[in-house]
């Protein structure tokens, strides 16, 4: 498809993957039959790795990708594992995306160490690497970092060479420290769904290039994977539900002072406390009522079935090389054939 300035875009267009284990299957086999080039899981309330084993097994055309699954609880060892057996099983086809979450929810909910997050998530891809080498190569693990160190490799817990090569890794950012690591040592940056242009082009752009800039590669070696968030709809009443979950969302995320850096780069800092107080106060309805028109216009994609195409293309068609579509409603299968074919025509 052609953007505003007459460029071939070939995206890989990405489903998320909500289903649970029971419906995993199902859920997988419509996505490919809608024309997915692939499916993400989120670890939100289930395990982010188990329904993709079974979505690969249905839809082995799909690629499979965590975005993310959280690295911090997981011992980077326990991880390769993980990731070594679904890279076989899908016959190459999965990514292995991690983010770092929250403080809060680090510390509180899984009980384990966050800071210091970029030299902790840094640290924790270099085991990683350092692991799949190890598997693949056959030569020695030796890592000793300054948070994880994995020294012993006996040929009874070795599962060797891959014949699919080894996973790719993406990371989940989006303050410039945690970029700039994605930059310098994963092969790929997830950008974050509460984002918006401005952001991305002024803060996330320079921040993945300082990173590059300390590895022996350039951009064309980090694939660039965007989470959108559209509304969308069929008629006028679709389209009121979709803006009122999408507010909703976001007014979520604002709420979260992790996310205050997208709202000030566009003139809504100053809204980020208010959010935060409101949901101490458990007063969730009222966030989605705190964002403004211009808020949603700048962190989502808004328009009809026959216009949403070309407007992402419009507004991540010149960084991004996946879109990760996130749409927090019901969308008829009906609109995700026609946006589809839109993309790739």
């Amino acid at each position: 498809m052609k953007g505003k300035n007459n460029r071939e875009y070939n995206l890989k267009i990405d489903a998320p993957f909500y289903a649970n284990l029971p419906d995993a299957a199902k859920e997988a086999k419509r996505i490919q039959d809608l024309g997915f080039d692939g499916l993400y899981t989120l670890e939100g309330s289930w395990d982010p790795f188990l329904p993709l084993a079974l979505a690969t097994e249905h839809a082995p055309l799909l690629d499979i990708a965590t975005a993310v699954a959280i690295a911090f609880p997981r011992n980077p060892m326990h991880t390769a594992y993980q990731a070594w057996d679904l890279q076989k099983f899908s016959r190459g086809k999965f990514t292995l995306g991690l983010g770092s979450q929250i403080k809060t929810h680090i510390e509180k909910r899984f009980g384990t160490d966050f800071h210091p997050p970029a030299s902790r998530m840094r640290d924790y891809i270099q085991a990683l690497k350092s692991i799949f080498k190890c598997w693949q190569e056959g030569s020695k693990l030796d890592y000793q970092g300054e948070f994880y160190r994995h020294t012993l490799m006996t040929p009874m817990f070795n599962p060797g060479e891959n014949e699919f090569g080894v996973p790719s890794i993406t990371m989940g950012a989006l303050g410039p420290k945690m970029t700039e690591v994605a930059g310098e040592v994963a092969d790929g940056l997830i950008v974050h769904p509460f984002n918006n242009e401005f952001f991305v082009r002024e803060n996330t752009l320079p921040a993945l290039d300082l990173g590059i800039e300390k590895s022996d590669r350039d951009r064309s070696d980090i694939s660039l994977n965007v989470h959108a968030i559209v509304i969308t709809g069929e008629s006028e009443e679709e389209m009121n539900d979709a803006r009122d979950s999408v507010k909703k969302l976001l007014g979520f995320y604002g709420s979260t002072p992790a996310y205050l850096a997208p709202m000030d780069s566009i003139g809504y800092g100053a809204l980020q406390p208010e959010l935060n107080q409101l949901s101490k106060k458990g007063k969730w309805n009222e966030l989605g009522e705190a964002i403004d028109e211009g808020f949603l216009e700048a962190f989502c994609v808004e328009g009809e079935p026959s216009d949403l195409a070309s407007k992402l293309i419009n507004r991540h068609g010149g960084y991004a090389d996946r879109i990760g579509l996130y749409a927090p409603y019901n969308v008829s299968d009906n609109i995700w054939r026609q946006l589809l074919s839109d993309l790739k025509d």
